[in-house]
């Protein structure tokens, strides 16, 4: 019996000791978004910048379909996930100069906010809706480290 006992608390102390490393990866990371950039602002500064300005551009289709575009991402993430591709949205119709979000100005941002690995899941749900991918396929041939750097540039039109 002493023996069980001395690996539950073994395996209690290596469950723990991982648990906590977890959350110390996710803490870490939200720290370093909010890190001030060169212009003195965080990119999470920027996220709610970008929110805040397009608000009004938002129509009730675009909310709609944003909505079905992020309901494979789990719930416990969907708002942080959802917040981050509205804020990249909104940069992309701010920077094209659009006076709302249309719905190309939507898959675009939504193709350029979200990780390469996470395209196939778009790609369903946009087919699901009968939404054909040719027009943005050179989105999806991109990386997402490729839009960083220069993504203005060669985007605007």
């Amino acid at each position: 019996m002493s023996v069980l006992v001395n690996y539950l608390i073994i395996f209690w102390g290596f469950f723990m000791i991982a648990i906590m490393a977890i959350g110390g990866y996710f803490m870490f990371r939200k720290f370093l978004k909010r890190l001030p950039k060169e212009d003195g602002k965080s990119t999470m500064d920027w996220e709610t910048y970008y929110v805040n300005e397009t608000k009004h551009m938002w129509g009730d289709e675009e909310k709609e379909l944003l909505d079905e575009l992020v309901s494979p991402v789990p719930e416990l993430f969907r708002d942080v996930a959802k917040h981050k591709i509205v804020g990249k949205i909104g940069e992309v119709a701010l920077a094209k100069n659009k006076q709302r979000i249309t719905r190309d100005i939507l898959i675009e941002g939504y193709i350029i906010a979200t990780p390469k690995r996470d395209h196939k899941f778009l790609r369903k749900k946009l087919a699901q809706k009968k939404i054909d991918t040719t027009p943005y396929e050179h989105f999806f041939q991109q990386s997402k480290n490729d839009y960083d750097a220069d993504w203005k540039q060669k985007h605007q039109s």
